[in-house]
């Protein structure tokens, strides 16, 4: 269930709210190859069914920056900030890859807002993200992401 904001007074009164959980996004193949071919790596433990089950994992699994990058479709099930005029990524202060996300599988958010701090013009949050694979005893990555909502 997302929740919703509106405007940086709001947003700040969250600070150390537990977020829940986002809906799954399931992991193709057919995603891994458009990532491949987005950033140039084409390595063949993502791209390559066949030669993959030979590998250490069985199968094809996706980038850990495609499992990054989905954070921000995730998380913005998690909470939808309105009344501002700019959202913009900051950077991220930790990320760990634990396990690797098989083709086929479907992964989730667990987010908890850490953090919100003022910044000129706006805030800065702090998240505390887990993306969960199902039926996975480890998680696909944990991380600290940064971002900037502007007024």
């Amino acid at each position: 269930m997302t929740i919703t904001v509106n405007g940086l007074e709001e947003l700040k009164k969250l600070s150390g709210t537990d977020l829940g959980t986002s809906d799954w996004i399931e992991i193709t193949q057919s995603r891994i190859n458009t990532f491949a071919d987005a950033t140039d790596d084409h390595q063949w433990i993502h791209v390559d069914p066949d030669r993959a089950t030979e590998g250490p994992f069985g199968t094809p699994i996706a980038h850990g920056y495609l499992t990054l990058s989905l954070f921000i479709p995730l998380f913005t099930g998690l909470l939808d900030v309105q009344g501002v005029t700019t959202k913009v990524n900051y950077g991220l202060n930790k990320v760990r890859f634990p396990s690797p996300v098989k083709v086929g599988s479907r992964i989730r958010l667990v987010g908890r807002l850490a953090e919100v701090e003022e910044v000129p013009g706006g805030v800065q949050v702090a998240v505390d993200g887990t993306i969960e694979i199902e039926g996975a005893q480890k998680p696909a990555a944990v991380l600290q992401s940064l971002s900037r909502f502007y007024a």
